[in-house]
Formats: structure tokens, sequence, C-alpha cells
């Protein structure tokens, strides 16, 4: 009986698929070629973002594509590692606390080396508390006692844990908030363990509306300010005052999450946000607010209050796990110290909010001027607080507008060269705001205007 034969077809692209897979090098053949590179980087890493490389041309070419030359890919994977990530950026936006760029910007820190007396007490030479660093500097600011955890949900997270879980929270339907990259304040209260007790309507919350819903489960009055956000028009909400009474009468906490960290009054500036201290003086048993918005600092989330309470969230074993590092402790300390000495100019934030916007205009010009080879003029604009803070409010300022023939391509030029500098595009024009760039950095960002603009004819 003949034997039976199986036909295979092999298409033609088979075939050179077949064949291109079997010119890849091999990793060891690969090796030898970049053994330069074992003077700068580890030979295990270096073997191993080959394999990486050889696994990408196998998928690329199975995928119908051209590979990327594995020789090429190597080196430019190593040259990523070896260059640092996080870098620091020229903000020409006017946005003040971006939140992409880091939200409010930090001044020059002298960093401790080696070690610290973080929780060491030098008088009594027995273990100390690492919060004191920041708690004495903040019950000065506030007039109550405080402490900081590494962000304002995690303030939250703690107050809600420790003061209600497995009780329920008072709170109007109109503040349940999302307060950014997708955390919503019912998400936190769920995950905290206590029970959202919704009340009112999303435009309009009474006093009875609180009142009618205390029960014996209740345990915390929660007030969230729209820091992110406005509702206008038909609305209505309780006074803190109201609130804070109401909470005395029924011997129940009202804390208040502020979320912005307004500690002193900038409504001479332009911007109408509620201040911390008021919220203390109106009652608030307990308030909560970040570091990096309009308090100028590092990430950080503050508690201050009545000291039974504060003393029970740093009991709390949660304290442990959201505590801040020695690194931000120690920039949050010199912010603070800053602002209690009321050296406002020494907090870029702050500074940037108070600068005059003549002086803006002044230097914005200066700057037209020299860009001599380019098409550039100053207009009229706005600056932004950002950073989740002051909605629908802005600063005048005066905006350097650059035009050229691919704005777009210019805009991507300046975004990906050393420094990065970060612009926006308005009308087919490129803006940049002085009143976020420091003065220092005025001849880079002109230098490298110049350059792009040239590399684009």
């Amino acid at each position: 009986m003949t034997p039976r034969h199986r036909t295979i077809n092999l298409r033609r692209s088979d075939l050179t698929d077949a064949q291109n897979l079997r010119d890849l090098p091999s990793v060891d053949e690969t090796l030898g070629r970049l053994s330069a590179l074992d003077a700068d980087y580890p030979r295990t890493l270096i073997v191993a973002e080959i394999r990486r490389a050889l696994e990408e041309a196998i998928r690329a070419l199975r995928a119908g594509s051209e590979p990327v030359p594995i020789d090429i890919q190597v080196r430019e994977a190593l040259a990523a590692f070896a260059a640092p990530s996080l870098r620091g950026v020229i903000n020409a936006t006017g946005v003040i606390l971006h939140t992409n760029l880091g939200r409010a910007p930090l001044g020059p820190q002298d960093l401790i080396a080696g070690y610290s007396n973080l929780e060491y007490d030098l008088a009594s030479g027995k273990r100390g508390k690492r919060d004191v660093h920041t708690g004495r500097l903040l019950e000065g600011l506030l007039g109550r006692p405080a402490i900081a955890v590494n962000n304002n949900a995690a303030a939250i997270y703690l107050t809600l844990h420790e003061l209600a879980a497995g009780y329920e929270v008072i709170v109007s339907r109109g503040e349940l908030i999302e307060i950014g990259d997708g955390f919503r304040i019912p998400e936190i209260m769920a995950r905290s363990g206590a029970i959202l007790r919704e009340v009112g309507t999303t435009n309009r919350t009474h006093i009875d509306d609180y009142r009618q819903a205390i029960n014996e489960r209740t345990r915390l009055l929660l007030r969230v300010h729209p820091s992110n956000f406005r509702i206008s028009g038909f609305t209505a909400r309780p006074a803190l005052k109201e609130l804070a009474a109401l909470g005395r009468e029924v011997s129940i906490p009202v804390y208040e999450d502020l979320g912005s960290g307004c500690l002193f009054d900038m409504k001479p500036y332009g911007i109408d946000e509620p201040l911390v201290g008021d919220s203390i003086r109106d009652g608030a048993d307990l308030v909560s607010f970040s570091g990096d918005k309009l308090l100028g600092g590092p990430q950080a989330g503050i508690l201050a209050g009545k000291p039974e309470l504060v003393s029970r969230l740093r009991r709390n074993p949660m304290f442990r796990a959201l505590r801040l590092d020695k690194t931000i402790n120690q920039i949050l300390e010199g912010m603070l110290r800053n602002l209690l000495l009321e050296r406002w100019d020494r907090i870029p934030a702050l500074r940037m909010i108070r600068l005059d916007v003549a002086q803006i205009r002044e230097r914005a010009q200066a700057m037209a001027n020299s860009l001599d080879s380019v098409a550039a003029t100053v207009i009229a604009g706005t600056s932004l607080i950002g950073g989740g803070s002051t909605p629908e409010q802005a600063l005048p300022t005066y905006l350097i507008a650059i035009e050229c023939e691919d704005v777009v391509a210019l805009e991507r030029r300046l975004r990906r060269g050393d420094p990065p500098i970060i612009a926006r595009i308005e009308d087919q024009r490129l803006l940049l705001d002085l009143r976020t760039v420091f003065p220092k950095e005025e001849p880079i960002l002109v230098k490298a205007i110049l350059n792009e603009s040239k590399a684009g004819q």
C-alpha cells in the first residue's frame, strides 16, 4: 500500500519570516559585539536586555514589521536605566500648582546627609517621636496640636478609620467629591470601615437634614470643602458654625476636610479660599488639608484639632503606615518655619501667587525683546492656581506669544529638550507665562527657544 503523504503549503511570507528569525543573532554573539558596555553596566543587566530585545524582535517579525536593530535597542535601554527618569522641568504654563509637574514647586533644599535625630530626643538621650519636628510649628501656626501623614487622602482615611469605623458618618450629598486620579470620598469611606450616610441633595442641604439623620450609630459629622469644583445657582448648605453647634449639642465631633490648606488671607492677590484658622475658630473639632497645594510644601496631609482627637489619631496603628519619611519631614519642617516666620518669598508657590503683574509684564517684554529672530509678542492673559484648588479663579498675567510655521512641533521639541520646557498652545501660538518660571531659568528658556526655532526652519 502506498503511504499517504501530508502536503504542506508554505506561503512565501512564511519562508521569509523563518529566514529572518534564523538571521537573528544569538545572545553570546550580541554580547561579544557589545563587550565595551561591560565597563559601565553589570553583565547580568546587559544579558537581560539582550534577551528582551531578541524577544521583541521575534514578536515584530511574526507581526510582519521590521524590528529595531538589537544593538541599538540594548544600548538605548541601558542608557535609559542610567539616566534619571524624574527630572527638573521649566514650567512656563502659568499653572502654579501643576498636578502633573509635582504641584507646589519646592525651593532649594539642603537635605541632611548621613544620620539625623529623626526619632531621637537629644535632650534626654532617649527615643523620640518623628512628628515633633513639624508638630510644634503646626501648633504655632494653627493654635492646635497637629500631625502629618503622606497625603490628604491618607488624612481622611485615618480620621474615618479611627473615629467612625463600623459606624455612620453623615455627609452632604453635594460634598461626595472625587479628590483626584479617580479617588472618591465614598470609596475612601468604605475602605476605612465607616458607613456613609448621605443627607440633602446635590445642590441644597440644610442643618435639619443633618439633625434628622443623627442616630445612636452616628460617630462623625463630615464637611468637605469643594476646593476643586463649584456648584452655582440654587444652592445652600449650613454654615460651619451651625454644624459645629449641632455637633456640640449631640456630642458628635465635626470634621472638615479643607483640601487646599490656605493659612493666610490671599484675597489681596485674587484668591478667595477658606482659611484653616477660620474653620478652627468656627468650631470644627478636626480639620485636614494638603501640604502641596496652597500651603506650598511637599506632598503631605495635615490633621489638626482638639488634643484628644489628634491623640487618638496618632495612636491608631494606621498612623505608622501613613506617616512621613525623614526626607519629607525635613522639607515640610523648613517650609512650615518659613510660614510661621512669614518668610513668604522663600516659598515658591506663594511667591508666584503674590507676584506683581507689572513685574511679570516687564520680565515678559525683556524676554520678548531678546528673542530677536522669533516672532514673539507680549499679550495680556491669565495664570491658574491649579492642583485642584480655587476653580474658576485666575490671576492676571502677561504672556509671551510665539508664532511659527509649526507651533506643535516647536512645543514638542521644547518638551523633549534638556531641561524639558512645558508650555501651552492656544490659537496656534505657543504661550509662555513667566509667573511660573524662576528668574534663573529665563536665560535657559531664551536659549532653548532660539535654538529650537532655528531647528524648525
